[in-house]
């Protein structure tokens, strides 16, 4: 069965070029429209909500381009036009009623959210309900369909800053006009959201967990070389600094409750009690958690990338960032989800490494190194604002601060701090 939402206006930007187009949500496939695929056995980390169904256009791509250009376009005029107005902050859901939900109609019409025919109104019906989930999806957030701080600070963004965006990124979309290989991963620092693509078309698509303000994730190419099963994580000198010496300080069991052991310089176990945490001499020792998926900071995988900033992707056992809007949650490294669907996707050319034999090494428990065969194309990249050939105009927020538009990180910010959109 399949459910209307809404007949979408024609040539509007961030709305749907083909006049009358209508987008539809299959329940039964939820959980593929929003990441992709759900993982088997691990269908517990998937996103539950149906979603506006993604394209399947590459964000680097030539078609990618070709599309930000034409966005670029309406949304120059629509700035000419006097852009839109501002909504307020209020708090507004189906059933509600004023003013604000007029606004709020008219917001949405003119970004190609809902039909202009449903322009005028007091109530917060249906229609709204599902405009509101839709350009909530093209902002990168929670299709919850109320009006929250954070979808409000979006929405609110002037139609000449969002040209100025388009504009930016489409000099980033441009550099990697070049041939960047028929197999290839990309890593949307941003967007908090990785990329899997196959002759020109996305196979997969993954939540990310990526770099905090303050610990950011780079930006660079390289290739992905091996996948290690049941890793030990050897913990990295700043976390050390950061975050191990200060929970010591306060929970002197934490390294045994998180099965971390420290090693001297000569190889040997030593226990924490020997440790001086008032200092930092602990920053001249190794402290490396043993494996298991439950607990270790890496889950079962680790993804090697050779690159200068000691940075990788690997599973986590933390999953329920992944239902988060606000996912700048790590120290550098990428943490993906459904992680063995992109497992998968790399090893695919290897010999003697399909579905089964990964659940069997991940179920082994051993430290087991698969090497690929064709090492696939990685590219960490920085893209806040895009568009695919349906017409769909995609924003995220500038987390890094790398646009130099004022925006940073606060409408993230403010929907990380929103409850009612928080599942963390």
């Amino acid at each position: 069965m399949k459910i209307r939402i809404a007949r979408l206006p024609a040539a509007v930007a961030g709305g749907l070029l083909l006049a009358g187009s209508v987008v539809a949500v299959t329940p039964s496939a939820a959980q593929q429209l929003a990441f992709g695929q759900a993982e088997w056995q691990q269908n517990y980390d998937s996103a539950q909500r149906a979603r506006v169904s993604r394209s399947n256009t590459p964000t680097l791509s030539p078609d990618a381009v070709a599309a930000t250009e034409q966005a670029i376009i309406h949304y120059r005029a629509l700035a000419d036009q006097g852009g839109w107005g501002r909504i307020g902050n209020d708090r507004l859901r189906l059933g509600s009623r004023g003013p604000a939900v007029q606004a709020l109609r008219q917001r949405l019409v003119v970004g190609g959210d809902l039909d202009a025919s449903a322009a005028r109104g007091e109530v917060f019906d249906s229609y709204v309900e599902a405009a509101l989930r839709r350009a909530q999806e093209r902002y990168g957030l929670s299709p919850t369909g109320s009006l929250n701080p954070g979808t409000a600070a979006a929405l609110n963004v002037p139609a000449d800053v969002r040209v100025r965006q388009l504009e930016l990124n489409l000099v980033r979309l441009r550099s990697y006009s070049g041939n960047l290989g028929n197999r290839y991963v990309v890593v949307n620092l941003p967007g908090a959201v990785v990329e899997t693509v196959s002759n020109n078309h996305v196979v997969t698509r993954h939540a990310a967990g990526v770099g905090k303000v303050d610990r950011q994730s780079p930006i660079f190419n390289s290739k992905v070389t091996e996948i290690n099963f049941n890793p030990f994580w050897t913990v990295p000198a700043s976390i050390i600094r950061k975050d191990l010496i200060p929970k010591m300080r306060k929970d002197p069991s934490y390294l045994t409750d998180q099965k971390i052991r420290i090693y001297n310089q000569q190889g040997q176990e030593i226990q924490p009690s020997q440790v001086d945490w008032n200092t930092y001499e602990a920053t001249s020792y190794r402290f490396r958690q043993d494996p298991g998926a439950d607990l270790n900071s890496m889950g079962f995988v680790r993804i090697n990338i050779p690159n200068p900033h000691g940075v990788y992707m690997h599973d986590t056992p933390a999953k329920g960032v992944f239902g988060d809007d606000f996912r700048f949650v790590s120290s550098g490294c990428v943490r993906m989800q459904n992680v063995r669907d992109y497992i998968a996707f790399l090893l695919e050319d290897t010999p003697g490494w399909g579905r089964d034999q990964i659940q069997a090494a991940i179920d082994s428990g051993k430290r087991i190194d698969a090497p690929l065969a064709n090492p696939v194309p990685v590219y960490w990249t920085y893209i806040t604002a895009w568009a695919t050939p349906d017409g769909l105009v995609q924003f995220r927020s500038d987390i890094y601060n790398r646009d130099g538009l004022g925006l940073g990180g606060q409408i993230a910010a403010l929907e990380a701090n929103d409850s009612e959109a928080s599942q963390y």
